[in-house]
Parts: C-alpha cells; sequence; structure tokens
C-alpha cells in the first residue's frame, strides 16, 4: 500500500508491528514474522532513515505517528515528482524545438498550419483554447468563429472562460476596438472580466484578429471578413514577429476597466464609469446605447449629464477631468 511511497511490504508490517507495540524489539519481531532478526534490524534502519522510526535511547526504537511521518514523507514524494516532472518537461520542450528546427529546414511549410470549413476551425480553435496554460494574448474584432457545439456566444459563456483560466494564472490580455462591441452588454462583460484578472485595453481600429497561446502558437484568419479559413504559426521567426507586433498594439493600446483609487468623495456611479470608459475607448453614442441598453436619445442625453457634472464643454475635457479625479 505504501510502495509509492518507497516503503517496501515488509517495511510496513514491521512499521505497522511498531505502531502496536512501542516496546517491539526487532527480535520478537522477528519471531513472530518467521524472519531473521537481520532482515527486520535491515528494515528497522530503513524505517528511521524514512524518518517513521526513531532511537529511544536505550537501544529500542519507537514509531512516529503516521499523521506526522507519513504526511511529511507524501509532501517529499510530491515534491520530487513535481521536479522530476518539470525537468522532464524541459527536456520535451528542447527535443520539440530540435524536431521544428529539423522541419523548419526540411519542410518550412509544416511550421503554418492553414485550415478550411467552419466545422475544422471551430474544432481546432477549442482544441488550443481548452490548451492555453500561461498566456492568452488577444486582438479583439469581428468577425467571431462558431462554437464546435453549435451554441451561440454568450456573455456569461465568456466570463466562465476567462474566470477559469484566471484561476489557472494565465496571463489574461485583450485588446478590443470599438466593433468587439456589437453584442448587447459586451462592455459591460469586459468590465467583469477585468475584475476577474483580466488586462483589457481598447483601439479605434484593429487591422485583424489575432490570438497568442502560451506564446508557442498564433491563430490569424486568413480571410478579414469570414472565420472559416485559419493559419495556425508554431515556434518560428512568423510567430516572434506576431508576438512583437502583439506588443506594439498593447502599448498603444487604452486601458478600460475599474475607477482609480482615489475617487473619494462624489465618485462616479458604476454607469458613469462605463460612459467615461467607453467614450475614452472612441465608442460613439449608437454603440455605447446598445451596450447600455438605451435608445441613442437617452445615452447622449446620459453624456451630456455627465460632461455638466464634470464641468466639461468636450468630451476630451471630460476625459482629462474623469482622470484628474481620479475616477479612470
Amino acid at each position: 500500500m505504501l510502495e509509492p511511497l518507497g516503503i517496501g511490504e515488509f517495511d510496513e508490517s514491521v512499521y505497522r508491528a511498531f505502531l502496536t507495540r512501542v516496546d517491539l524489539r526487532p527480535q520478537e519481531c522477528a519471531r513472530t514474522a518467521g524472519v531473521s532478526a537481520d532482515r527486520v534490524r535491515r528494515a528497522v534502519a530503513r524505517l528511521v532513515a524514512l524518518g517513521l522510526l526513531r532511537p529511544d535511547g536505550n537501544g529500542g526504537h519507537r514509531p512516529v505517528g503516521p499523521g506526522t511521518a507519513l504526511t511529511a514523507l507524501l509532501n517529499q514524494r510530491r515534491l520530487e515528482a513535481e521536479a522530476a516532472f518539470a525537468a522532464v518537461g524541459t527536456v520535451v520542450e528542447d527535443l520539440e524545438e530540435e524536431y521544428r528546427a529539423g522541419r523548419l529546414r526540411t519542410d518550412p511549410g509544416s511550421l503554418v498550419e492553414v485550415l478550411s470549413g467552419r466545422d475544422v476551425v471551430a474544432q481546432r480553435i477549442d482544441e488550443l483554447n481548452q490548451s492555453v496554460s500561461t498566456h492568452l494574448w488577444i486582438l479583439d474584432r469581428p468577425p467571431y468563429h462558431d462554437r464546435s457545439d453549435g451554441l451561440p456566444h454568450t456573455n456569461e459563456a465568456e466570463k466562465a472562460s476567462t474566470a477559469a483560466w484566471a484561476r489557472r494564472g494565465v496571463d489574461l490580455r485583450s485588446v478590443y476596438c470599438p466593433e468587439s462591441m456589437g453584442r448587447q452588454g459586451r462592455f459591460e462583460t469586459v468590465l467583469e472580466m477585468v475584475e476577474l484578472g483580466e488586462q483589457a485595453r481598447m483601439l479605434p481600429s484593429l487591422p485583424f484578429k489575432l490570438h497568442i497561446i502560451d506564446r508557442r502558437v498564433a491563430l490569424v484568419p486568413l480571410v478579414g471578413g469570414v472565420y472559416d479559413n485559419l493559419a495556425v504559426v508554431h515556434p518560428s521567426g512568423l510567430l516572434d514577429a506576431l508576438i512583437e507586433l502583439y506588443e506594439t498594439y498593447w502599448a498603444k493600446a487604452v486601458p478600460i476597466g475599474t475607477p482609480g483609487p482615489d475617487a473619494g468623495e462624489g465618485k462616479p456611479t458604476s454607469e458613469e464609469i462605463a460612459l467615461l470608459t467607453m467614450l475614452r475607448a472612441g465608442l460613439k453614442d449608437q454603440a455605447i446605447a446598445r451596450q447600455l441598453g438605451l435608445s441613442t436619445r437617452t445615452a447622449t442625453r446620459r453624456i451630456a449629464a455627465l460632461m455638466a457634472r464634470l464641468d466639461a464643454t468636450t468630451r476630451f475635457q471630460a476625459g482629462v477631468e474623469a482622470c484628474a479625479r481620479g475616477w479612470i
């Protein structure tokens, strides 16, 4: 039973005997088990080395309680296993790099998969999303791929995925554009995902859609207006260029999220925060209205009221004043 901890069957039986008789001597244990005393002494020495028995100062040994000794040994074995697996993982990565380098020399085209067909694309994206372990960096803009299960994309499903990745410690970064906010309520969803751990920014426009997974693979649609052709880029100079390109867009983008810590008295309402963030991100009144579930006229009226509260005559001034107050 205790073999995974490095304790053989006979050694375990000796340990169990000491647990029931704390004053047990090797000779007596040997007679009971029908083995030689030397075999028992060797087992005792191994149990002492493992921390399950300790000398009592009178030539005998006392058992260490299982809750202490076995738990410590279990934790030690777990750490050793984790270290061993980590070392193997490093070797696997090195071998994979050698393999890809060999493929690059003999067949450069194999470093880029070209997938065609909505079903094939959706299935491959789901597979790669499930494999995310360290990084998920996104340039987000339409079109959006179909789910492999045929169900529609929803704000709740997007939050659930973000929460799962965040719990695993994934570095989540997304750069959005106004076209990303076509689904009603998505801007509010993005703000909620920021609370969950996503880092979100926005630019007035994005030239294409991009996913970078674990900095080892990139997904790029090949045709801008549809999502039935996809390039999957593996480690290569092209992937390095896409990562550098993403970091450039990330540096240029405007952060979106919750108000600063110095909001103080007269802090904005959640709707005012959303309005300010969307204005700062470049969304027009019609797009803001769609995100808040309002008519365009109502959204325009609320923006005007917010500007009046900030004593601003232009939207730019409103943004400057909001930043000065620590609202955004």
